[in-house]
């Protein structure tokens, strides 16, 4: 499981950093003449960074499950890869369509993230046991 999740944390970072550049570059032209541009722009970058956060810490679920942490490593990598599609997808789909109503969607994915960070806590202090 851990080389998934690793290799699932650089697409994600690739993917990040991707993205972030295209709304810096591609979509700040095509999306400042819109009344709610400027808005749209701070979703995007909302995407990307909690996208690029994310990535790592998937990295960060490899390196417990190596470790030998548990189930709840697993828990916090898939929690994170959820939660990035659905946090960070209802973002950047928001961005492009103008749809505020995929905003619905983007609590949902932010509790995985959470969840995510609640399994790297149980994980953590089940590794610090075994030691």
């Amino acid at each position: 499981m851990s080389r998934i999740f690793v290799v699932l944390s650089g697409l994600l970072g690739f993917s990040a950093v991707a993205l972030g550049a295209f709304g810096a570059h591609g979509l700040r032209s095509r999306l400042e003449s819109l009344p709610d541009g400027v808005k749209r722009l701070e979703w995007w970058n909302t995407a990307a960074h909690y996208h690029l956060t994310h990535a790592l810490a998937l990295g960060l679920a490899a390196w417990l499950i190596h470790r030998g942490a548990g189930a709840s490593a697993t828990v916090a990598g898939w929690s994170f890869v959820a939660g990035v599609a659905l946090f960070s997808g209802s973002l950047y789909l928001m961005t492009i369509t103008g749809q505020t109503k995929l905003g619905a969607i983007t609590p949902l994915g932010g509790l995985l993230l959470l969840v995510g960070w609640g399994a790297v806590v149980v994980a953590g202090w089940r590794l610090g046991a075994g030691s």
